[in-house]
């Protein structure tokens, strides 16, 4: 099976809930998305760039799984989020301090030019330059696939917009499939994942419907990295040859058990 590359940020996240809960992690969707394809039995190489405040990052027991060696680390400080979460479980505001992922393209750029052979999967977040990224991936003839988050979904999916066609898979939510229908014709993709939330999450191919998959009832302890989870646990199956229904039954499975699971603390600091 093809090495899965993750192209996205490893953050710092402040996450915050309307019913008080607050607390610093680790995440990012290259990190949560990695490791659920890792968990599912797939090589998967995080494509990111970190800070100093996560140097240790790669010594955590628990992140053994990961292939770490499309990793760079940066002088200064790596990616930081703030999210607040609404009482229906949406993301309605978060800010964001980039530091060294402003690198991630350039990074990424060469990573690509010296692994062609890789399955790439985008996320396609800002501070990346989405454009570049996708023509770069066409050229090479590449697989790859894509997701989105919505408070930067519309001028993003505008951005990938001619590449589209060309993904295996993109992943959405169905406020994001919402704005990918105005963007594109959904007939041109040959795979879209749709979830929401504890609703069954839908595969459609060039826009027929072709498995839908219900989640198992959980406790939601953390939303955050759950669609990542998801999606990892999708492309790690199918690209092991898993049919489209047992690999959406067996992501959204993982998805829910991730919410129901504590985040991950952020590492000790690094002392040099």
């Amino acid at each position: 099976m093809q090495r899965i590359s993750v192209i996205g940020n490893i953050s710092r996240d402040h996450i915050r809930y309307p019913d008080g809960r607050d607390g610093h992690y680790l995440g990012g969707a290259a990190l949560h998305i990695a490791l659920a394809a890792a968990r599912a039995g797939a090589r998967a190489a995080p494509v990111a760039v970190i800070g100093d405040d996560l140097a240790r990052l790669t010594r955590e027991p628990d992140l053994a799984c990961l292939d770490w060696s499309a990793l760079r680390r940066a002088t200064g400080s790596s990616a930081a989020f703030a999210m607040d979460y609404d009482s229906h479980g949406t993301v309605h505001c978060t800010s964001a301090a980039y530091g060294v992922s402003h690198q991630l393209t350039t990074h990424a750029l060469g990573h690509l030019a010296r692994h062609p052979g890789d399955f790439y999967h985008l996320c396609c977040r800002r501070p990346l330059h989405v454009p570049v990224l996708l023509s770069r991936l066409a050229t090479a003839g590449a697989r790859f696939s894509a997701d989105f988050f919505l408070p930067s979904a519309h001028p993003l999916l505008a951005a990938a917009a001619p590449w589209l066609p060309t993904a295996d898979w993109i992943f959405v939510n169905a406020a994001e499939y919402r704005l990918l229908t105005r963007t594109v014709d959904p007939a041109t993709l040959n795979a879209v994942i749709v979830t929401d939330g504890p609703r069954p999450a839908r595969l459609l191919h060039h826009a027929r419907p072709v498995a839908k998959a219900c989640p198992p009832t959980t406790t939601a302890v953390e939303l955050t990295g759950a669609g990542d989870t998801l999606t990892g646990t999708f492309l790690a199956r199918r690209l092991a040859g898993a049919a489209p229904q047992a690999a959406l039954e067996a992501a959204v499975t993982a998805a829910a058990h991730h919410t129901a699971t504590r985040p991950r603390p952020l590492p000790a600091p690094y002392r040099p």
